[in-house]
């Protein structure tokens, strides 16, 4: 009698700190909000082909995740603005002559998500950094791979003298897409 007892403790033991831990596959999104509006980020930095990107990737989250319809902007409850203020890129570790072989990139960005009935901010960040690093030829290592879902669906930025630039730029705009889109659709 006492062995089922303790079973039967330990099994709603279990129960009740399963159930405790608040997880849910809801969004935290006021129900109240059904559509969306991705507009052109705007590109303040020094190198171009970034906004376009950037733009298509996070309207692709919205299709892809299905909570937020994406619409024109007439028609939508919210309204997504962004801006990238700078590209950069960092050595991170040098050979024997003092030769880069390995970058951190990262884009920096501000976005803003304001009501698309009353105007009013529902969250703004100033700065967001996507960002990864890549390796370069003279390296010997393999930079041709994109990480993420940058492979599948981002097409690969091609405004850098280098093909390891180009998919780190392009990782760093997937890792930025995907921030801007969770800071939406889970805003607590």
């Amino acid at each position: 009698m006492k062995t089922r007892w303790i079973a039967f403790s330990g099994l709603v033991a279990v129960f009740v700190a399963g159930s405790g831990c608040g997880y849910t596959t809801h969004s935290s999104l006021d129900e109240k909000y059904q559509t969306v509006f991705v507009s052109a980020f705007q590109n303040m930095s020094r190198e171009y082909d970034l906004q376009a990107p950037l733009t298509n990737a996070v309207t692709r989250k919205f299709i892809t995740d299905g909570r937020l319809q994406v619409v024109g902007r007439d028609e939508a409850d919210l309204i997504l603005e962004g801006v990238i203020l700078d590209y950069q890129l960092k050595g991170v570790t040098y050979d024997e002559e003092d030769e880069v072989t390995q970058f951190l990139c990262v884009v920096l960005a501000g976005a803003r998500l304001t009501d698309g009935h009353t105007g009013a901010v529902l969250w703004e960040e100033p700065r967001m950094a996507g960002e990864t690093s890549f390796y370069t030829r003279a390296s010997g290592q393999s930079s041709d791979r994109l990480r993420g879902n940058a492979e599948v669906y981002l097409p690969t930025v091609r405004s850098f003298a280098s093909e390891e630039e180009n998919r780190g730029a392009s990782e760093a705009l997937e890792q930025l897409a995907s921030d801007i889109f969770y800071r939406t659709v889970e805003p607590w």
